[in-house]
């Protein structure tokens, strides 16, 4: 699997050169601002970037405009955002038009390697990575929003899961329960947040966009 990372920090972006190297992906490509990263996934055509937030010249969001460039231009391409704090408007941002192959970590989740590397490959196979912190801020703010405020705690517990990018298999195994019981939970979830089955069935989705957006 071919990686594009962009990182300002010449010591990070190496260490995380050599992380991904180690654990069998191959970087295509390492570069330290936004235009840069444009430009290497234009020539590259890559898998999966990985990239910082904050890059040059402002170092403010140069990281998240273009990974959202990159998800407009070229879908095929997923994106691993890097933060170092917590930032609620980036991740809904970069979820705000499709939840697939897309991803948003702490920082310090890259020195849990298993985690970051399991995060990666999710986002790469098209499933979504949420860090615990941001959809722990979203949901201390959603519980007092309408109508998740009628979800249940075990309900909750579910889609906080759904949001982390979790299949069913996993959601049933971080809350030790049977994929049966999490397919009920979801089920109430999506009657209560008033989302029918459609034809284009994309309620897990806009279930996750609806929690998101609180």
């Amino acid at each position: 699997m071919r990686v594009t990372v962009a990182e300002d920090s010449v010591l990070l972006r190496e260490g995380l050169c050599r992380l991904l190297t180690e654990a069998g992906f191959t970087v295509a490509d390492a570069v330290g601002d936004g235009e840069a990263l444009l430009r290497a996934v234009g020539d590259q055509q890559p898998d999966v970037v990985v990239a910082d937030v904050r890059m040059p010249p402002t170092h403010s969001d140069e990281g998240l405009r273009a990974a959202l460039v990159i998800r407009s231009r070229w879908p095929s391409v997923a994106v691993l955002v890097l933060s170092q704090y917590v930032e609620e408007r980036y991740a809904t941002e970069l979820l705000a038009g499709d939840t697939r192959g897309v991803g948003y970590l702490l920082k310090d989740r890259v020195a849990d390697v298993e985690t970051f590397v399991e995060a990666l490959h999710r986002v790469a196979g098209g499933g979504t990575a949420l860090d615990p912190e941001v959809v722990s801020q979203i949901f201390a703010r959603s519980r007092r929003a309408a109508p998740l405020a009628g979800l249940t705690p075990r309900e909750r517990d579910v889609i906080a899961l759904m949001a982390e990018g979790r299949s069913n298999a996993g959601i049933a195994e971080a809350l030790v329960v049977s994929e049966g019981a999490v397919e009920k939970h979801i089920s109430g979830i999506f009657g209560k947040l008033a989302l029918p089955s459609a034809p284009t069935d994309h309620r897990r989705v806009l279930a996750v966009l609806r929690y998101l957006g609180g």
